[in-house]
């Protein structure tokens, strides 16, 4: 026996880490115990993969079946009827535990009738090798130890291929008929069922990975691929779905456009274009023109397809799907027209039109994800106009809804968002506490796009508030997130503008100014577009060229077809040119700016 053991934090946690592997079982922590004699506690947890070569020896003088912990299940194995072994075995390809409609699936075959499972579990639960959770729809379980004992056993039965194609068939034709159901008011009752299914969904998408088995990995992606978008997985769904999109091998031309129109939207995510995703979509739509019936994201490819053929037609290329017989893709379509008037600069009563129109569709079919993707959108137009307070209501919905369906991903974007409305609504406690909220949600996700959103937020923020060291910090927390790396041109002209306010030398802040234009052009995004102009305002006006700055910031409203009063600096500029200038000079000069080129003042103020 050890009794040089310490009792500090550490060393407590691994005792528990170690009782815990081993399920609390008492012979089980005692034959560990009895390896300490020539172990490091350490190394006793580590090895804990393989309990049942590790855990022998225990004392002589004891019976037989208690000198390992094998030794111990294969007592109880023993006395377990041949059906009970049969069904025990089988039950532990689940992960995260079995519903009974599953088990009846997966455990059933050869001299076990699906309807005898139920008999069979309880009487492995009485003998305490299986347990339950829940009452109104119980879950099986197994112990680890229990099911690692199993799962040997099913291999020496030679079943753990039938059982895993079995377990594969069943969480695939489960997702298949869920996924259409995600799409409208019954959408939350799916996702539970989905949701407490979760980990047996990745165990059988990794064993069929695993596998090589390209029709059966790419058909459960195909199926589960919006649950995973929708329920908070986006991490995990993007790493599963683009291995099941390069695994080798024959597979329908239904399953795989759908595979690679799900790739497309993961590609295109957060502030993603079309072109990173060019060769997915090309695939995509040309093998969903051989097919009939085809998945939504397989139609909502056919616009951006369109897109790479005409760059220009950004219009044309979503009014098509506006009679798709799909009312969620008809409303997505209107969705995408408002967001595509504003990112051309055409964001009058016509783009709001269109994100009214596409709230009340997806209101009407109950479709949550869409209803909060539509109250953003309105909520940074009526942001744009200053009403801050309203824009913060819409986001509070918006969260609201998409907080059901479980997608925290959106959460936090969302509530960063929120944060920087509230500051510029004067309530800073409001806005501290949708930035604790925001940090407390991206703790749960490994999402990149959302902790570059929020890492980025908090450095604006920053900057707003004149905390240039906390502002550099977040800037350089970003530059090395994987959410950044993936959207280059944007990070490029979000940092260079910040650092261009807060650059002391004159110099050194037109270098910043010179490179966010450059990212502002590759970009090609009118409101983001519009914000750089305001920035090179701001070093016009800090050069004393108070005229100039007056035609930037109506040049920078032209753009977008409004002045953004979301930007704290353009009244900030705004007032100072005015109260130099006067009120004729200053309102000659912005006539001047709003009918010249924002190009040709950009470029005569950057090279002055």
């Amino acid at each position: 026996m050890r009794t040089d053991l310490a009792t500090d934090a550490g060393t407590l946690s691994t005792m528990a880490r170690i009782c815990r592997a081993l399920d609390g079982m008492p012979l089980a922590i005692e034959l560990a115990a009895a390896r300490l004699r020539t172990m490091s506690l350490d190394q006793l947890a580590d090895r804990l993969d393989d309990r049942f070569r590790l855990l022998t020896g225990g004392s002589r003088t004891a019976l037989p079946r208690h000198r390992t912990l094998r030794a111990v299940i294969d007592w109880s194995w023993e006395l377990l009827t041949e059906a009970e072994q049969t069904v025990l075995r089988r039950l532990s390809v689940f992960s995260g535990g079995a519903s009974l409609e599953a088990a009846e699936r997966v455990c059933a075959g050869d001299a076990v009738e699906a309807s005898e499972v139920l008999e069979l579990l309880t009487a492995l639960t009485e003998k305490s090798l299986v347990t339950t959770k829940g009452d109104r729809a119980p879950r099986y379980r197994m112990l680890g130890t229990i099911k690692e004992y199993a799962g040997r056993r099913l291999a020496e039965a030679d079943e753990s291929e039938p059982a895993r194609h079995a377990h594969l068939a069943y969480f695939t034709e489960l997702s298949e008929t869920a996924d259409p159901h995600l799409r409208r008011a019954e959408q939350l009752a799916w996702l539970a069922t989905l949701e407490a299914e979760h980990d047996n969904i990745s165990a059988a998408m990794r064993g069929a990975l695993t596998a090589g088995a390209a029709q059966e990995a790419m058909r459960l992606a195909a199926a589960a691929g919006f649950y995973w978008w929708l329920g908070g997985h986006k991490a995990e769904g993007n790493e599963l779905i683009m291995a099941a999109a390069t695994t080798p091998g024959e597979v329908t031309d239904d399953v795989r456009a759908t595979v690679f129109a799900f790739v497309t939207s993961f590609l295109t995510a957060g502030r993603g274009d079309q072109f990173q995703a060019e060769e997915w979509i090309r695939e995509a739509y040309q093998i969903g023109q051989r097919i009939q019936s085809r998945h939504p994201a397989v139609v909502l490819v056919a616009a951006l397809e369109r897109l790479l053929q005409d760059p220009d037609a950004v219009l044309s290329a979503w009014e098509p799907l506006l009679t798709d017989e799909d009312p969620w893709v008809r409303a997505l379509a209107r969705l995408q027209l408002g967001r595509t008037r504003i990112a051309l600069g055409q964001g009058g009563r016509d783009a709001d039109t269109f994100l009214e129109a596409a709230l009340t569709e997806f209101r009407a079919i109950g479709e949550r994800w869409g209803m909060s993707f539509a109250l953003t959108e309105l909520a940074d137009r009526i942001a744009v106009r200053g009403e801050f307070v309203g824009a913060c209501e819409h986001y509070e919905h918006a969260i609201a809804v998409v907080t059901e369906v479980g997608a925290i991903e959106d959460v936090v974007r969302m509530r960063s968002r929120q944060a920087q409305l509230y500051w510029l609504s004067g309530d800073g406690e409001s806005s501290a506490a949708a930035m604790a909220e925001a940090q407390r949600h991206a703790e749960r996700v490994a999402w990149p796009f959302a902790l570059a959103d929020l890492t980025l937020a908090k450095a604006q923020l920053a900057r707003w508030s004149g905390d240039a060291e906390q502002t550099h910090r977040q800037l350089d927390i970003a530059a090395d997130m994987p959410g950044t790396d993936a959207d280059r041109a944007h990070f490029r002209l979000v940092a260079h503008d910040m650092l261009g306010y807060l650059a002391e030398d004159l110099e050194e802040a037109r270098e910043h100014r010179i490179a966010a234009v450059e990212a502002a052009s590759e970009y090609g995004y009118a409101p983001l577009i519009a914000q750089v102009i305001v920035g090179v305002a701001d070093l016009a006006l800090r050069g004393e060229q108070h005229e100039q700055a007056a035609r930037l910031l109506a040049a920078s409203a032209g753009v977008v077809g409004l002045s953004d009063r979301s930007q704290p600096d353009v009244s900030r500029i705004e007032q100072a040119a005015l109260r130099r200038l006067g009120e004729a000079r200053f309102t000659e000069a912005t006539r001047e700016g709003a009918r010249a080129s924002w190009r040709d003042l950009v470029a005569v103020t950057l090279a002055s």
